[in-house]
């Protein structure tokens, strides 16, 4: 393993884990056009993406009970990766019980063509699912995705489906956009049947 790639690093109480820099969107808002990594020296542009062991090693290399919760979340969309990322937490749960999130845009389905989401099942605990904006045009303006507008639906497609196979899911916002339009996503979140977060903007 690259001994200055950044796999997994620390915020608070949870363990992070960054497995890709590849992504469908590239936001108005996001760090990563502004800054290297999150805290101080941690850099989290990747040279090249970490093989399965790579990740699983830096994982089992720190002492589990020492966090709160292990998360997806990186310089990129984790779900490019599903597949990888389904591996790693199997290993995880054959030697922890720690709550696994995974933060994402919610493009899984159409990355990959298909519904993943029953992969996900007795695996992940959270699902956070960046909505960012009201509707499609607004996220398509802020969020500039590969699939255009139709990203929206499709990320709101995503979470509903997931609800049937993990125990939590939420959409977030940042708050970059103005308190009306927050508070139209929240009535988003309500009619979906999932919970609602708002997220400071750290760029």
């Amino acid at each position: 393993m690259n001994r200055d790639m950044i796999i997994t690093y620390v915020l608070g109480k949870s363990l992070y884990v960054n497995i890709t820099n590849r992504c469908t969107n590239c936001c108005s808002f996001c760090i990563r056009n502004t800054e290297q990594g999150v805290g101080t020296g941690v850099n989290l542009w990747l040279e090249r993406e970490p093989t399965v062991k790579e990740i699983i090693d830096s994982i089992m290399s720190h002492d589990l009970s020492l966090y709160d919760e292990i998360v997806f979340c990186g310089y990129g969309e984790p779900m490019i990766r599903t597949y990888d990322i389904v591996e790693v937490c199997k290993e995880i749960r054959e030697k922890s019980s720690i709550p696994i999130r995974i933060n994402t845009n919610g493009h899984a389905n159409m990355i990959y063509g298909k519904d993943v989401t029953p992969l996900l099942k007795g695996l992940v605990d959270t699902i956070s699912i960046s909505l960012n904006a009201k509707n499609a045009e607004e996220y398509q303006r802020l969020c500039h995705s590969k699939y255009g507008e139709e990203a929206f639906a499709g990320m709101l497609d995503f979470a509903v489906r997931c609800k049937e196979y993990v125990p939590e899911v939420i959409l977030s916002v940042v708050n970059v956009i103005s308190k009306e339009d927050i508070e139209e996503c929240r009535k988003i979140a309500q009619r979906l049947g999932v919970k609602f977060r708002i997220r400071n903007y750290s760029g």
